[in-house]
């Protein structure tokens, strides 16, 4: 089984870790209805993907349900 022969440096460590840190999402603009979205994925506001309907995205105003 491996031992380590000495302990890592601060430095060594850090450059280990300079790998890790978390990047920027990178949005775009819905071509349809120019809402940012993550790239290659379809909006979620209008349901577009490549200039065309994919996803048929119900109005908001029948989302609302009536309580008693």
């Amino acid at each position: 089984m491996g031992v380590p022969r000495a302990r890592r440096t601060k430095s060594k460590q850090g450059h280990r870790r300079s790998h890790l840190a978390l990047k920027k999402r990178v949005l775009t603009k819905c071509v349809q209805c120019a809402t940012p979205v993550l790239p290659h994925t379809v909006c979620y506001n209008c349901g577009y993907y490549k200039g065309r309907q994919v996803v048929k995205i119900k109005d908001k105003k029948s989302k609302v349900v009536k309580n008693k």
